[in-house]
Formats: C-alpha cells, structure tokens, sequence
C-alpha cells in the first residue's frame, strides 16, 4: 500500500477545533473530503482544505491518480503555546494560552 503525507506545523488554531472538522473528513475518499471542507463553516475548514490539497500534489508526485485516493490517516497534537497575559484590576494579569497544531494528514490509493 503506497502512501503519500502532508504535514502543517504550528497552525495557529487549537487542535480541540481542528479534531472536530478532522473528525468529519477522516476515513472520505479525497473528492468527497475537498466538497465536505468547502462546505463546513468552521475555522480550520479551509486549513485542512490547502492540507488536503498539498498531500493530493505530494502523491501526484509519486504517480497516484487523483481519482483513487482516500484520507488513510489524520491527526491532530498540540504544538507549543504561546502564553501571554492580559492586564487586570488592581495590578494582576490573567494569562492567556494561544494554542497551536501539528496536523499530519496521509494518503492511500483505494486498492
């Protein structure tokens, strides 16, 4: 079973967001998964798109053909977070935890 991968490091969205769209598309066939993410209105819909779009060129590259692809594998961990703090009463700060994503999507040929 050939495969072929895309990887988007340090998305500046949370991976909780980004497991629900991914949670949709996983397991689709590739065509099925491109119209499922242009329909969707969540946020990290039009990320996984250019994702999906980036592994789709990768496994032409390898000599797949577009039509007999599916989504083999997609996760979705936590990157680093950027931790900031917004100022309060009295002096006091609240911190503020900007997450971000490693997503990794793979790709097969449907034997």
């Amino acid at each position: 079973m050939k495969t072929a991968k895309a990887q988007l490091n340090y998305a500046r969205i949370s991976p909780q967001k980004v497991r629900r769209v991914a949670d949709v598309i996983r397991g689709m066939p590739v065509a099925a998964a491109r119209i499922q993410l242009g329909v969707l209105p969540q946020r990290p819909a039009p990320v996984l798109d250019k994702l999906l779009a980036s592994a789709v060129a990768n496994a032409k590259q390898q000599g797949f053909s577009e039509d007999a692809l599916m989504i083999h594998s997609l996760t979705v961990d936590q990157g680093t977070v950027y931790k900031r703090s917004l100022p309060r009463a009295r002096g006091r700060a609240t911190p503020i935890r900007k997450r971000t994503s490693h997503i990794t999507l793979v790709i097969r040929e449907i034997t």
